[in-house]
């Protein structure tokens, strides 16, 4: 069943479609130059620095690409993580991922993927795929309930450091990472 809202009151819109068309606009307005990097050597950790294209960008240019196996952006709670819960049963080596950099405001993406691996999705039938605990819009993610079982039990910690935009900590916590999984 769709989500429909008022605006002020007047005119009844479907949610889902509204925020179709709004996505639409920014990927043609705001032209994003890079989404992603692929690691050279790592395969248990991943990095995704939400909507900070800086932290990205200064990633991808560094040795750090030598230890992880992908670094990304997350800019929505529902495409976004089921893009990583997909990505992520694909790849049975990662264990671990680093949530890093600013939130998009309004969607809090990596508040989303930090509740979903802490407490899955509902099991209510009217909340089907609706990430328990999550603050976006619209945290109803399309991935199968045993997918999402199989993504919270695969990664062994998501490493909170939202907010975050430096490089140096960032590689911080892959050394205290990488140390976790050596021992």
């Amino acid at each position: 069943m769709p989500c429909t809202f008022y605006y002020n009151g007047l005119v009844k819109l479907d949610k889902m479609a509204f925020e179709n068309v709004a996505g639409k606009l920014c990927e043609n307005l705001i032209p994003i130059s890079r989404e992603y990097c692929v690691g050279r050597k790592g395969k248990r950790i991943a990095i995704c620095t939400l909507a900070s294209m800086k932290l990205l960008e200064d990633i991808c240019k560094s040795d750090l690409m030598e230890r992880v196996l992908i670094v990304g952006r997350l800019l929505s709670e529902n495409r976004g993580i089921d893009t990583i819960v997909k990505f992520t049963l694909s790849n049975e080596e990662l264990h671990h991922i680093i949530v890093c950099g600013k939130e998009v405001k309004g969607h809090q993406a990596g508040q989303a993927l930090l509740s979903l691996h802490a407490y899955g999705i509902s099991n209510d039938k009217s909340c089907e795929g609706i990430i328990i605990a999550a603050k976006g819009h619209y945290p109803r993610l399309k991935s199968s309930k045993e997918d999402i079982d199989l993504f919270r039990s695969q990664i062994v910690k998501i490493h909170n450091l939202v907010g975050v935009d430096d490089v140096n900590q960032v590689r911080k916590e892959i050394e205290k990472t990488e140390s976790m999984i050596c021992t």
